[in-house]
């Protein structure tokens, strides 16, 4: 039997505050004028469906990442983080190009750089002192979480006055995209930022990413209580390697949009809703998919066609409370991904399977995939010992020891300090 499995607790906003500001005045040897923080997150189903155009279904998690920060005069930026007190990174906003800054420091700076990109001239240099307790490389958004965050700050500290509504915070959405897009060069559709800026306590956030919809018209809260129904939420962090800037996420992207082309649409959503609209969904798929030449970009469309519909059947199921259908579906979405999208390694497929013989009502992997994390819909009670029984079977084929967490909607990201 494996040791027992590790629960990552969140920190309180107080703890997330200290911990941030006491890196910040020693590092820095000032004061911060704010400290902001942003989640995490967990996809409910609908992966791999935004940058299709698609639908996505998310919540906030209460962990995430606080920043402590001070703006200058100049354009230099200077950014720590708890993880390594030591590694002080420095970049100077000035002539600043994409991919100008390497390493993890690329997220926060990258922001301030697409701000200023997107006209606000306002933005200047800035110190800035991270902590967080969302887990590096689980697939839980630890990029859009810091990425977030540093918008929020910026737009605090320089007066941009975006973060204050929804469709204000759309703009500090788009600059973390493109941070982490064109300055770490890691490929993201937008689900990831959306839900840490926009998610609430209580509720998924159903997100519609057709082109040219408004603040309103893309997102919709979904209501999200767990305890209501008897079930809780198991997240298990694999602890595999991930990463999203290794090729593997931007070639089913690039697919994705040659088979578009291939079909004649500007994404796949037009094909799926065209669909999802036939008589006989089964038939009209099938000739979509025979139109394409090769058999993987059918498995990859075939994906993303089924998994937008599977996400207004998710959220019609659990609202009435049929975790049965709703567990069918997150198993559907999870086979999918690990046959037609083949974004899963051994360690997901092991903790899915586990999950599921256990007794859980469905589990898939959630994020980009490739590593990271699954997630699974449980009886309230048991996820400890659910996620113990995956322990117990990574300890047995020595895999790496995973982690887990218990997932509560949680609030979007704001002002702490």
């Amino acid at each position: 039997m494996s040791q027992p499995i590790e629960f990552i607790e969140p920190l309180t906003d107080e703890q997330g505050a200290q911990q941030a500001t006491d890196l910040f005045t020693k590092t820095f040897s000032a004061q911060p004028n704010g400290v902001w923080a942003s989640p995490g997150r967990v996809n409910l189903i609908g992966e791999h469906t935004d940058y299709n155009a698609g639908l996505c279904l998310p919540i906030a998690l209460p962990h995430r990442t606080y920043i402590a920060i001070r703006p200058r005069t100049d354009t230099t930026v200077r950014v720590v983080s708890t993880l390594d007190p030591s590694d002080v990174r420095t970049a100077d906003l000035a002539g600043l190009q994409a991919r100008g800054v390497k390493g993890w420091a690329a997220y926060p700076i990258g922001v301030a750089w697409a701000l200023r990109q997107a006209g606000f001239t306002s933005v200047t240099g800035f110190d800035a002192a991270f902590a967080s307790c969302v887990p590096l490389g689980s697939g839980l958004s630890s990029s859009a979480a810091m990425t977030c965050s540093t918008a929020l700050a910026l737009d605090g500290i320089f007066d941009l006055g975006k973060g204050d509504s929804d469709e204000g915070r759309l703009t500090l959405i788009d600059a973390a995209i493109k941070s982490e897009n064109e300055m770490a060069g890691a490929s993201t559709g937008g689900l990831d930022q959306s839900a840490s800026l926009r998610c609430t306590a209580g509720h998924a956030l159903l997100l519609d990413f057709r082109p040219g919809l408004s603040a309103t018209q893309s997102a919709t809260q979904e209501d999200c209580d767990f305890a209501r129904y008897g079930v809780e939420l198991l997240v298990l962090d694999t602890r595999a390697p991930h990463s999203l800037n290794d090729g593997q996420y931007e070639l089913r992207r690039q697919t994705c949009e040659r088979a578009a082309q291939q079909l004649g649409v500007k994404n796949l959503r037009e094909v799926a809703d065209k669909v999802f609209a036939a008589g006989n969904p089964k038939d009209a798929l099938a000739g979509a998919l025979a139109l394409l030449p090769d058999q993987i970009m059918r498995q990859r469309v075939r994906h993303v066609i089924t998994e937008i519909g599977r996400v207004p059947q998710f959220v019609q199921a659990f609202a009435r409370g049929d975790m049965n259908k709703a567990g069918e579906l997150m198993n559907q979405s999870g086979d999918s991904l690990r046959y037609d999208y083949e974004v899963t390694i051994p360690e997901l497929d092991t903790a899915v399977d586990v999950a599921r013989k256990c007794g859980a009502f469905g589990a898939r992997m959630t994020g980009g995939g490739f590593g990271g994390s699954i997630i699974a819909l449980v009886k309230a009670g048991t996820g400890r010992q659910i996620a113990q029984k995956i322990a117990d079977e990574f300890a047995r084929r020595e895999f790496r020891a995973p982690r887990a967490l218990s997932a509560v909607p949680s609030v979007s990201g704001h002002r702490v300090q």
